[in-house]
């Protein structure tokens, strides 16, 4: 596990009071005591009554508010700091409220006194605060928020604004704890609510930034000069490759309307965000509560802001939700999935859906490769415990991971079943080229490879460049291949890997 420097530490405690003190020295009132628990109350005559907060997890929204006065709201969030999945086999110490990524969405009416209570676990090794976005009052509440591991801080503020808005943590330094997840949604309803819609659904993008490349196995540290240069590695709707796709796809019915509270928590970068195979009927650009722009097909949020969009779902199938930047969508994590049931309507759409070469890993991999490769790693215990001889589990368990780097990389060119496309790209499916040669085949990956060559009797002549994946990956992807589609081969190592690459290194 990463471990952060003592100096990390003080840095970013230094930094946080810093910032805390000016704002209460004798230049600037101290935080003002009517702003705090019944006294409060007692200032503005039009709250009335008190309840709690209803706090969801991503991709779940709390229910609309239908009380036509504002209210005294109180708000209890937790920041803790967990290990997860970040990607299959890949785990991240991320840092969070409420224990997940992103932080649980928070319901307000416009008008509502919010008594937020911040808790450190007494197991987190940083200090953190609040920034919420919606809050008129200094660093957005960060300046009373500060809370070391442990404690407990509370504020108060008043919800002068509607809208959607990001909250995040500004503990110095900012942008690593929010690089580490540690950012929501908070809806500030207008008083007059949001048009009713069937579905409502929370998704929020982040960029994340590891020492190891995507896929790269393991638990995996935080990579402070990736995320200076704005170099991610991954990029996620809520928190985890293939958090939206699979059995956790959103899920809808032909008929309904369908709203998405959309954020981007950042830290660096702007999502184009884009529904394929719909139109949203309505947008509310940045965040605001007015529906300014109609049949939009992309829309852009910002680091540290949200939109809103709304689309009425007219045929069934599987509808992806993407960064529009694609490689973020389709090489970093960036999709999602919409699966609606219902009726064809083939006025409005004709033929079949095909998207298993277009989604990659998330659609012939995804969360049955995940199942399967749960499968296997049960079933290699259950040998262990037996028989200390699993080399064919072991290999199985190899091709199982090397299908998921296929799939992520390979697909494209060479297709699912492995035969190519004629004239252009060379089949790998009873491949003589490939199965002649192991350490050619390595070679190819590490360095790349350009024509012509003969495959099949077949000649070929064009320019594949090298693959930006680990050893480990390329060993994984080349035992899938060589054991897929008519070929029959040995596992390949990844010592053989990297005995291919250091020779490779003096040629």
């Amino acid at each position: 596990m990463k471990t952060y420097p003592i100096e990390t530490f003080v840095l970013g405690l230094l930094a946080s009071f810093l910032w805390f003190l000016p704002i209460h020295s004798a230049e600037a009132p101290a935080e003002s005591s009517a702003v705090k628990g019944p006294s409060a109350k007692g200032t503005d005559p039009q709250i009335q009554g008190e309840e709690r907060a209803i706090l969801t997890t991503a991709p779940e929204v709390p229910p609309p508010i239908t009380r036509k006065t504002p209210t005294k709201v109180i708000v209890d969030l937790e920041v803790t700091e967990v290990v997860k999945k970040l990607a299959d086999g890949v785990e991240y110490l991320f840092w969070t409220f409420g224990g997940e990524v992103p932080g649980k969405f928070i319901r307000i009416r416009e008008g509502d006194l919010v008594e937020f209570h911040l808790k450190n676990s007494p197991n987190s090794k940083m200090p953190h605060n609040i920034d919420l976005h919606a809050v008129t009052g200094p660093g957005g509440g960060a300046a009373s928020s500060f809370t070391a591991p442990g404690h407990e801080s509370q504020f108060s503020f008043k919800a002068l604004n509607p809208g959607l808005y990001v909250y995040h943590c500004a503990t110095a330094p900012v942008g690593m704890h929010v690089a580490n997840g540690m950012y929501g949604l908070i809806l500030v309803e207008p008083k007059e609510g949001l048009p009713p819609v069937d579905r409502e659904f929370y998704v929020m993008q982040g960029d994340f930034y590891t020492s190891g490349k995507f896929g790269e196995e393991g638990l995996q540290p935080f990579d402070q000069e990736r995320a200076v240069d704005e170099r991610p590695t991954y990029v996620v709707f809520n928190g985890s490759v293939n958090s939206l796709v699979g059995d956790n796809a959103l899920q809808a019915k032909v008929g309904e309307t369908v709203r998405v509270y959309f954020g981007n928590g950042g830290p660096n970068l702007v999502s184009s965000f884009h529904v394929i195979g719909e139109i949203f009927d309505h947008v509310y650009q940045e965040g605001g509560i007015v529906a300014n722009q109609r049949q939009v097909q992309t829309t852009i949020v910002p680091a540290g802001g949200s939109t809103i969009v709304e689309f009425k779902l007219e045929v069934p199938g599987t509808f992806i939700l993407v960064d529009h930047s694609l490689f973020r969508a389709f090489n970093k994590g960036a999709l999602g999935m919409l699966k609606v049931s219902g009726p064809e309507n083939l006025l409005v759409y004709s033929g079949k859906e095909v998207d298993a070469v277009y989604l990659g890993s998330q659609a012939e991999a995804g969360a049955g490769s995940e199942k399967k490769l749960a499968s296997l790693q049960s079933q290699m215990k259950e040998a262990i415990a037996a028989d200390p001889k699993i080399a064919g589990l072991s290999k199985e368990m190899q091709m199982e991971k090397g299908r998921r780097v296929y799939m992520q990389t390979c697909f494209a060119c060479h297709q699912p079943t492995g035969m190519g496309l004629p004239g252009v790209f060379p089949p790998l499916a009873k491949s003589d080229y490939l199965m002649a040669d192991r350490d050619r085949s390595i070679r190819a990956l590490i360095k790349g490879l350009s024509g012509p060559i003969t495959v099949n009797g077949k000649n070929f002549s064009g320019v594949m460049p090298p693959v930006a994946i680990n050893d480990d990956q390329i060993a994984n992807v080349l035992t899938y291949i060589r054991n897929s589609w008519g070929n029959t081969g040995d596992a390949v190592t990844i010592d053989q890997v990297r005995q291919v690459r250091a020779q490779s290194a003096h040629q």
